[in-house]
């Protein structure tokens, strides 16, 4: 697959992006998104210096992708506990199945 450049605007600043091909609307979505957290922090912080919007934007995005990591694990390790639980019930109640009998 091969790059292309699609412009993106962020804090008024528009910056080409290379990007594969068929991920434009992606990348622009993400801009979009990423735009709109910077002007919601900047409005709720009054932070003007952009380096440090960038940087405690970027800090929330991580948190919040540590927290949905997390959410996930926990969501995994129940699904497994119960497949678990549900195989040893299944084997028990094979077990008891008399050879023959259906």
């Amino acid at each position: 697959m091969s790059n292309q450049a699609v412009e993106v605007e962020i804090l008024g600043k528009h910056t080409l992006v290379n990007c594969p091909a068929g991920q434009e609307e992606s990348l622009i979505n993400a801009a979009k998104r990423l735009d709109e957290r910077l002007k919601e922090m900047a409005a709720k912080t009054k932070i003007t210096n952009e380096v440090q919007l960038l940087t405690f934007v970027a800090l929330n995005f991580c948190h919040e992708l540590d927290a949905r990591d997390s959410d996930s694990k926990q969501e995994q390790d129940a699904l497994s506990e119960r497949m678990e639980q549900l195989s040893a019930s299944l084997d028990n109640a094979i077990s008891k199945v008399k050879p023959g009998q259906q």
